[in-house]
This record gives structure tokens, sequence and C-alpha cells, in this order.
């Protein structure tokens, strides 16, 4: 199958509550990751808008659910970054709230891309949320990003190392893609993935 090709893709709304989402019924595919993870970069690189999602040097910028529409036939969906230290403890709680209602919440939702930096060790944040996932039965996938800031060899042993982790408890990994918003790799790859999970819809 080929990849799919993005004709338009447009900001929609901004909020922090599900129930404002759109309530057309078109699929969801939602993206998350540590603050500073290269989130707005990867959506940019993937939809072909370099300032379809606002990128900020300043990490945990996003604190809303931003929805994107595609081709008018889905929904890129931006949720706020994780893991951001430098908020207070009621903005990471109210963060939460927004994050785990959305994820467990939103039927619309239909896979969460979860990124995670390529070029560092598995982060016990990163595991707890995917932990969190798994015994919350959602359907996810995992992006790794920077991949250009790395050797080949480099990078081929940052993901080896890292599935091996999730191998000790995990039975099987879910689907992985490498990218970099610089080189555009891996974004067939991951526009084929949601093309086809659409077929099946």
């Amino acid at each position: 199958m080929k990849p799919l090709v993005i004709k338009d893709a447009r900001f929609v709304i901004s909020n922090t509550n599900i129930n404002k989402c759109p309530q057309d019924g078109k699929p969801e595919y939602a993206f998350i990751g540590r603050s500073n993870v290269g989130k707005s970069s990867l959506i940019n690189m993937l939809t072909g808008r370099s300032k379809l999602a606002m990128t900020s040097s300043m990490p945990g910028k996003t604190l809303l659910i931003n929805h994107f529409i595609v081709n008018d036939e889905w929904y890129l969906v931006d949720l706020p970054g994780y893991g951001y230290a430098k908020r207070s403890k009621s903005q990471n709680e109210q963060l939460q709230d927004i994050i785990s209602g959305y994820i467990l919440g939103r039927e619309q939702m239909t896979l969460l891309f979860v990124l995670v930096d390529a070029r560092h060790a598995p982060q016990n944040i990163d595991l707890e949320f995917f932990r969190w996932l798994g015994e919350n039965g959602v359907p996810f996938s995992i992006i790794f990003t920077k991949a250009d800031k790395l050797t080949r060899s480099a990078l081929a042993s940052n993901v080896s190392a890292y599935k091996k982790t999730l191998l000790q408890e995990w039975e099987e990994l879910p689907p992985v893609f490498v990218t970099s918003s610089e080189t555009a790799l891996g974004r067939n790859e991951i526009l084929q993935y949601i093309n086809e999970i659409n077929e099946t819809l």
C-alpha cells in the first residue's frame, strides 16, 4: 500500500476538555511524549506544513489538546508533553488529568503514538507511561525522534537497547518507527501505517 498523500492539513481547535473536542466521529491519531521530544516538529514533518504545530525551544509549552484535520478525513491530535520538571505540582496534576482524560475517555482515539528521543537510554518516566498504557489496554506505537543526531550505528544500538528493555516486561512490542524531522526519515512509513488503519475502519 502506498503512503498516505496529505493534500490538506489545518488547525481546528485547542482545549483542555474532551467534551469540547470535535464530535464528528472521525478517527484520531494522537501524539504524546516527554517535553522537548520534538513532537511539534514531527507533526509538521508528517503533514508537510512547516508551521502547522508551533515549535518552541522552551520545553513544556503545549498545555492543550490540539486538533488538526487531515484531508478532511481524520484528526492528528497534539497532546501536552509529560515529565517537565519545572511545572508546579498542581500544574502537573492538571496536565495528568487532561492527558488521562483524553487517552482513556476519547472513543475516537484510534491510536496513540508515543515519542521517545533516540539519543537517550530508556527513561523511567517513559517506561512507566508504557506500563500505564498496557494496564489500561490503550493501543499505541513508539516513534523514535531525532535520529539525525546520531550515527547510524549509535542509532541502531540505542533502538535495540530500548527494545530489549521493553521486552523485559512486554511479551511483544508495538510497532516501532524511527524518524527525523530534519530529513523526513520515517514519514512514509508512519503515513502508510495510518492509511492501513484507516482502510480497516
